[in-house]
């Protein structure tokens, strides 16, 4: 995450929010007010989605279930499941 003051913020806006969408950098702004952070919008809906399946009752469990079927072999390739 970049820092930088408000000031500068304004300065170089249309930069950090070209580096923010297509570099996916994160900018903690600060003011006399308090501070933000401005993240792009793709980055934000991934926070979301993230956050959402992680408070999903038994998420987590049924990955690291998956993750010991894997190391126990017991999965299939896509050639098995769908003959491509």
């Amino acid at each position: 995450m970049t820092k930088v003051t408000a000031t500068d913020a304004r300065n170089r806006w249309f930069e950090i929010l070209k580096n923010s969408v297509r570099g996916h950098r994160t900018y903690q702004i600060a003011s006399k007010e308090g501070g933000v952070v401005l993240l792009s919008q793709e980055d934000y809906d991934s926070l979301m989605e993230t956050l959402a399946l992680l408070s999903t009752p038994g998420f987590r469990t049924s990955i690291r279930q998956a993750r010991k079927e894997i190391k126990a072999g017991k999965t299939y390739s896509m050639q098995d499941v769908f003959g491509e």
